[in-house]
C-alpha cells in the first residue's frame, strides 16, 4: 500500500474489449428480440397472462439495444463522447431501465409460473391479463423512479464534455457508492431472492410428485437453467464488481492504494460487457413460456440443419466431380 500515491489505472482495455461485445449483442439481440416480438404479435389473440411480461421484457431489450451504436462509436473513438451530456445520461438511463426491468419481469414470470404450478386452483380465473398489464406498468414506474437519481450525477469530468461515465466522476463517488448499494439491494437482491424462492419450491414439488406432467417438469427445469445462466453470467458479477470498483475509487480518493485496483477495474469492465448479454439471452425465455414460439424455433433449427446438410452434400459432389475431371 502507498499512502501518498496511487498508480494510474489503464483505461485502454475497455476500448478494445467492449466494442466487439456491443456489436455482437446488438446484432444477435435485435434479430432474436425482433423475431420473438413478431411471433408474439402474430399470436396476439392467444396472449396469456405470462406473455404480457415477456412482451415487456422484449420492449426493454429493444429500448437498450437501440442505444448500443452510440456506445460503440464512443469506445471506438477512444472513450470520447461526441453526442452531448444530455444524450449520455439518456443512454445510461436506458441501460439501467433495461437491466432492472429485465430482472423485474423475470421475477414476475417466475412468480406467475410458481402460482400456476404450485397453487393452480387459487390462481385459475383470478389472475387476468389486466392484472399482468397493471403489474407491468408498476414495474416500469418503479424502475424509472429508481433509475432517475442516476441522471442527476455528473457524467463527465469537470468541463470535459467528451466524457460519459456509466457511474459518475470522482468528486461524487462516495455518494454514488451509497446509491449503488441501495440500488443493488432493492433492484437486484430482493427480486433475486424472490425468484430463487419460487423456483426452489417449485422444483422440489415437481421432483417429489409423480403425477405432474413430464413436459411441464422439463419446461420448468429448462427455464430455471436459463435463469441461472442469466444471473450467473450477467447479473451477479456485474453488481458485485461494480460496487467493488466504486469502493476502490473511494479508497483511491483517500490515498489508500492497493495492487488489486487495476484488476478490479478490468474485471468490472468485462462484467459491464457481459451484463449487456442479457438483451441477447432474454429471448431464450420466449421459448419456454410460449409453446407456439418454441415450436417455430424448433422448425427453424430443423430447416437450418437440413439446409446445412444439403449444402455440405452439394459441396462434396462438386468437389468429387472436379477431382475426377482433373
Amino acid at each position: 500500500m502507498n499512502a501518498t500515491y496511487c498508480k494510474a489505472i489503464s483505461f485502454d482495455f475497455p476500448q478494445n474489449f467492449l466494442p466487439p461485445v456491443f456489436i455482437l449483442v446488438f446484432i444477435i439481440g435485435l434479430i432474436a428480440n425482433g423475431w420473438g416480438l413478431n411471433s408474439l404479435r402474430r399470436n396476439w389473440k392467444k396472449l396469456g397472462n405470462v406473455n404480457v411480461f415477456v412482451l415487456n421484457l422484449g420492449i426493454a431489450d429493444i429500448l437498450y439495444l437501440l442505444t448500443l451504436p452510440f456506445l460503440i462509436v464512443h469506445y471506438l473513438k477512444g472513450s470520447k463522447w461526441i453526442f452531448g451530456e444530455t444524450f449520455c445520461k439518456v443512454t445510461r438511463f436506458c441501460f439501467n431501465l433495461n437491466l432492472y426491468c429485465s430482472i423485474g419481469f423475470l421475477t414476475c414470470i417466475s412468480v406467475y409460473r410458481y402460482l400456476a404450478i404450485v397453487h393452480p386452483m387459487k390462481v385459475m380465473g383470478r389472475f387476468t391479463v389486466t392484472h399482468s398489464v397493471i403489474i407491468s406498468a408498476v414495474v416500469w414506474i418503479l424502475v424509472s423512479l429508481q433509475s432517475l437519481p442516476d441522471m442527476f450525477f455528473p457524467k463527465n469530468a469537470g468541463n470535459n464534455t467528451l466524457q460519459c461515465f456509466d457511474t459518475t466522476d470522482g468528486e461524487y463517488v462516495e455518494e454514488y457508492l451509497q446509491y449503488s448499494l441501495s440500488w443493488t439491494i432493492t433492484g437486484f437482491c430482493i427480486p433475486s431472492l424472490i425468484t430463487v424462492a419460487c423456483y426452489g419450491h417449485m422444483i422440489i414439488l415437481l421432483c417429489c410428485k409423480d403425477n405432474i406432467d413430464k413436459v411441464l417438469k422439463q419446461r420448468s427445469l429448462k427455464l430455471l437453467i436459463i435463469l441461472i445462466l442469466l444471473f450467473s453470467i450477467c447479473y451477479i458479477p456485474y453488481h458485485a464488481l461494480k460496487n467493488l470498483n466504486l469502493w476502490s475509487r473511494v479508497l483511491s480518493k483517500q490515498k489508500m492504494c492497493y495492487k488489486w485496483f487495476n484488476g478490479v477495474y478490468i474485471a468490472q469492465r468485462i462484467c459491464r460487457g457481459l451484463v449487456c448479454l442479457n438483451s441477447a439471452l432474454n429471448p431464450l425465455v420466449y421459448l419456454h413460456v410460449n409453446e407456439d414460439i418454441s415450436a417455430q424455433f424448433r422448425q427453424l433449427c430443423q430447416r437450418t440443419r437440413q439446409a446445412a446438410n444439403q449444402l455440405s452434400a452439394n459441396t462434396q459432389i462438386l468437389f468429387l466431380s472436379t477431382f475426377r475431371n482433373t
